[in-house]
Protein backbone atom coordinates (compact mmCIF):
# COMPACT_ATOMS: atom_id res chain seq x y z
CA UNK A 1 0.00 0.00 0.00
CA UNK A 2 1.05 3.25 -0.86
CA UNK A 3 0.30 6.73 1.62
CA UNK A 4 -0.23 10.44 0.98
CA UNK A 5 -0.37 12.92 4.37
CA UNK A 6 -2.15 15.99 3.49
CA UNK A 7 -3.19 19.21 5.13
CA UNK A 8 -0.65 20.37 7.30
CA UNK A 9 0.03 24.13 7.55
CA UNK A 10 0.81 27.18 9.59
CA UNK A 11 -1.96 27.94 12.91
CA UNK A 12 -1.88 29.93 15.33
CA UNK A 13 -2.35 27.96 18.96
CA UNK A 14 -5.37 27.09 19.67
CA UNK A 15 -6.50 26.78 16.40
CA UNK A 16 -7.61 23.33 14.73
CA UNK A 17 -6.20 21.13 11.17
CA UNK A 18 -7.22 17.86 9.57
CA UNK A 19 -4.60 15.77 8.35
CA UNK A 20 -5.69 13.48 5.39
CA UNK A 21 -3.78 10.45 4.44
CA UNK A 22 -4.83 8.97 1.07
CA UNK A 23 -3.90 4.97 0.61
CA UNK A 24 -3.52 3.16 -2.52
CA UNK A 25 -3.76 -0.39 -3.33
CA UNK A 26 -5.92 -3.49 -1.62
CA UNK A 27 -7.20 -4.35 1.50
CA UNK A 28 -7.09 -1.30 3.09
CA UNK A 29 -9.73 -1.41 5.23
CA UNK A 30 -7.83 -4.33 6.80
CA UNK A 31 -4.69 -1.99 8.00
CA UNK A 32 -3.84 -0.99 10.69
CA UNK A 33 -3.17 2.74 10.26
CA UNK A 34 -1.14 5.20 12.90
CA UNK A 35 -0.01 9.35 12.89
CA UNK A 36 3.73 10.00 14.25
CA UNK A 37 5.12 13.21 14.31
CA UNK A 38 9.08 13.97 14.25
CA UNK A 39 9.80 17.43 15.84
CA UNK A 40 13.70 18.36 14.48
CA UNK A 41 15.78 17.20 16.99
CA UNK A 42 13.72 14.99 17.91
CA UNK A 43 13.06 10.94 17.93
CA UNK A 44 9.79 9.87 15.84
CA UNK A 45 6.76 9.81 18.10
CA UNK A 46 3.52 8.08 18.32
CA UNK A 47 0.07 10.11 18.12
CA UNK A 48 -2.53 8.06 17.19
CA UNK A 49 -3.69 4.48 15.94
CA UNK A 50 -6.84 3.07 14.81
CA UNK A 51 -7.15 -0.47 14.04
CA UNK A 52 -8.46 -2.07 10.74
CA UNK A 53 -11.92 -4.10 10.08
CA UNK A 54 -12.27 -6.83 12.88
CA UNK A 55 -10.69 -5.33 15.56
CA UNK A 56 -11.44 -2.44 17.94
CA UNK A 57 -8.54 -0.12 18.44
CA UNK A 58 -7.82 3.75 19.09
CA UNK A 59 -4.90 4.62 21.17
CA UNK A 60 -3.79 8.44 21.55
CA UNK A 61 -0.53 9.67 23.22
CA UNK A 62 -1.17 11.51 26.30
CA UNK A 63 -0.13 14.79 25.06
CA UNK A 64 -2.78 14.47 22.64
CA UNK A 65 -5.62 13.16 24.14
CA UNK A 66 -9.09 15.19 23.98
CA UNK A 67 -7.72 17.56 21.57
CA UNK A 68 -6.95 15.25 18.33
CA UNK A 69 -9.09 12.39 16.99
CA UNK A 70 -8.08 9.36 14.61
CA UNK A 71 -10.84 8.77 12.01
CA UNK A 72 -11.04 5.99 8.85
CA UNK A 73 -13.08 6.24 5.78
CA UNK A 74 -12.31 2.33 4.21
CA UNK A 75 -14.60 3.53 1.44
CA UNK A 76 -12.47 6.10 0.38
CA UNK A 77 -9.14 4.67 1.51
CA UNK A 78 -8.26 7.66 3.79
CA UNK A 79 -7.17 7.87 7.78
CA UNK A 80 -7.66 11.63 8.95
CA UNK A 81 -6.08 13.24 12.14
CA UNK A 82 -8.51 16.32 13.60
CA UNK A 83 -6.26 18.60 15.33
CA UNK A 84 -7.99 21.26 18.09
CA UNK A 85 -6.54 23.28 20.28
CA UNK A 86 -3.16 23.11 18.71
CA UNK A 87 -0.50 24.34 20.75
CA UNK A 88 3.50 25.29 19.36
CA UNK A 89 4.50 21.71 20.71
CA UNK A 90 2.34 20.24 18.31
CA UNK A 91 4.89 21.45 15.84
CA UNK A 92 6.34 18.90 13.84
CA UNK A 93 6.05 16.97 11.01
CA UNK A 94 3.41 14.27 10.66
CA UNK A 95 3.42 11.01 8.88
CA UNK A 96 1.04 8.19 8.54
CA UNK A 97 1.87 4.92 8.42
CA UNK A 98 -0.02 1.58 7.91
CA UNK A 99 0.38 -2.08 8.74
CA UNK A 100 -1.64 -4.62 7.84
CA UNK A 101 -0.24 -7.21 10.31
CA UNK A 102 -0.24 -5.20 13.30
CA UNK A 103 0.27 -6.76 17.13
CA UNK A 104 -1.81 -4.35 18.65
CA UNK A 105 1.09 -3.72 21.77
CA UNK A 106 3.19 -2.57 18.95
CA UNK A 107 1.05 -0.16 17.37
CA UNK A 108 2.52 2.80 19.23
CA UNK A 109 6.11 1.52 17.69
CA UNK A 110 7.29 3.52 14.60
CA UNK A 111 9.04 0.68 13.96
CA UNK A 112 6.29 -1.51 13.91
CA UNK A 113 4.61 -0.33 10.67
CA UNK A 114 6.01 -1.12 7.45
CA UNK A 115 4.94 1.18 5.19
CA UNK A 116 4.72 5.34 5.30
CA UNK A 117 3.71 8.03 4.20
CA UNK A 118 6.05 10.70 3.08
CA UNK A 119 5.38 13.42 6.06
CA UNK A 120 3.20 16.72 6.19
CA UNK A 121 4.49 19.55 8.14
CA UNK A 122 2.28 21.10 10.90
CA UNK A 123 3.75 24.55 12.33
CA UNK A 124 1.95 26.25 15.27
CA UNK A 125 2.64 29.58 15.99
CA UNK A 126 2.62 31.16 19.68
Amino acid sequence: VQLQASGGGLVQAGGSLRLSCAASGRAFSRYFMGWFRQAPGKEREFVAAISGLGRSYINYADSVKGRFTISRDNAKNTVSLQMNSLKPEDTAVYYCAGDRNLITGLATTPNAYDYWGQGTLVTVSS
